[in-house]
């Protein structure tokens, strides 16, 4: 162990001493020159013994010490690269979840003196529509096949909504739809935008059951390929067009908008920008269904332009609004007014458990299609810290329905989600 890896771990297993509400144990390798009591290892527990929450860690290297301090990214960069292992990953990050209130504090207390350094030096690129394309690609584009292996038919990549607690994640993401058709009352005399049209799961149903006209758009050329065989498939393609544009260069009007979980890419130096575009594509009677992961208030201006595991690795250019923000924009921007809002949250912690189990299932059909071990194992990762971010509630899904000033709202407030515990 270098004397760089040494003090490291000092300063690591100082910041681990403060664990509480769970059990963390870390094993050590003695062949890596650090002392052990036993042959091969020693172990280093933190917390509570008793709690039910717990997870234990296999060490393989020193280097996993310097990785922890390089935050999110410096670990998940690390597992990915073998540094290290564990036994319940979604238990860890859940862990990780439920101790960081005291570090939350002290990144807002810093966060006027590392705001230039996040805008200047840290700076996360801002997507431009060049740049918005190229984001999107390095991960919508990485094969259409990749994500068949852990969402399920409908290749819907949002949460689903469980009618019960058996249901089917087809059947969830069914019922998920059926609920955003009936919020917007679509019906045959509608012409519905889609922004994000993912694998055209939402486009079709809405034009094969309800009847109305549909224009989607996505700047992923897999998506747009997948979209089109879906709604060649269900026998719309009358009534469905789908467009490979950015929001930004969207023309006409609507009677009705539908976003599900794509202004999580929009960049937060552009949500006013997608909601006042949104508002000038409706009618002035139209409404906007928004589904959105959120972020906690608290923490939107210490995350917003900070790197991490999820805009680095896997949502290049990602940024999660929170409600404020979302409500901040509506306001300044836009002519619309909330109807209602809900969060699904712990729908989405069962819809990213049903993945993750999945994606492991399914992790040797992965290697057969060229997905090496460190990618499948970054990608079980991202999904295990997904889950705990709801389940800890760090983060948050919201279904939010907006109307214009000529619309009459009476009536159309849905039942609320249920049919999932945490």
């Amino acid at each position: 162990m270098t004397a760089i890896e040494s003090a490291c771990r000092r300063l690591a297993l100082r910041v681990l001493s403060g664990v509480r509400d769970s059990r963390l144990v870390l094993i050590e390798p003695a062949s890596n020159g650090l002392r052990s009591r036993a042959p091969s290892h020693r172990r280093l527990s933190f917390g509570q013994a008793d709690s039910q929450l717990a997870a234990t860690v296999e060490i393989h290297s020193p280097h996993f010490y310097r990785a922890m301090l390089g935050g999110s990214v410096g670990l998940g960069e690390a597992y990915r690269d073998g540094v290290w292992d564990c036994d319940e990953l979604v238990s860890l990050a859940r862990i990780a979840a439920r101790n960081m209130p005291p570090l939350d504090r002290w990144r807002r207390r810093l966060h006027p003196v590392l705001a230039p350094l996040q805008r200047t030096l840290w700076r996360v690129p801002r997507n431009s529509r060049r740049r918005a394309r190229r984001h999107i690609s390095a991960h919508y584009d990485l094969g259409n096949n990749l994500f068949a292996l852990y969402l399920d038919e409908s290749m819907m990549y949002s949460s689903a909504v469980f009618p019960h607690p058996d249901a089917t994640l087809g059947e969830a993401q069914e019922h998920r739809l059926e609920r955003i058709c009936q919020a917007l009352e679509l019906g045959p005399d509608d012409h519905l935008l889609e922004i994000g049209t993912g694998w055209g799961a939402m486009a079709a149903y809405a034009a094969s059951r309800y009847g109305c006209r549909v224009t989607t758009t996505t700047i992923s050329e897999e998506q747009r390929a997948g979209a089109l065989r879906r709604i060649q498939d269900a026998g719309v393609e009358d009534r469905v067009t789908v467009l490979l544009d950015d929001y930004r260069d969207l023309r006409g009007r609507y009677s009705k908008l539908v976003s599900l979980e794509m202004i999580e890419a929009v960049g937060w130096q552009y949500f006013d920008a997608f909601f006042r575009r949104c508002s000038e594509l409706l009618e002035p009677d139209g409404l906007l269904f928004l589904q959105a992961i959120v972020i906690d208030d608290r923490l939107y201006e210490v995350e917003k332009a900070a790197r991490s595991f999820s805009n680095m690795l896997i949502f290049p250019g990602g940024c999660l609004p929170s409600v404020e923000v979302i409500e901040r924009s509506i306001s300044r921007e836009t002519d619309l007014s909330m109807v209602w809002l809900e969060d699904i949250g712990a729908h989405y912690a069962r819809t990213l458990e049903l993945w993750r189990e999945r994606f492991i299932a399914n992790t040797d059909l992965a290697a057969e299609l060229g997905y090496a071990e460190p990618f499948r194992r970054l990608w079980t990762l991202w999904l295990a810290m997904s889950e705990a971010g709801f389940r800890e509630r760090r983060l948050r899904d919201v279904q939010v329905l907006f109307a214009k000033p000529d619309r009459s709202i009476g009536g159309i407030v849905p039942a609320r989600a249920t049919g999932v515990m945490d």
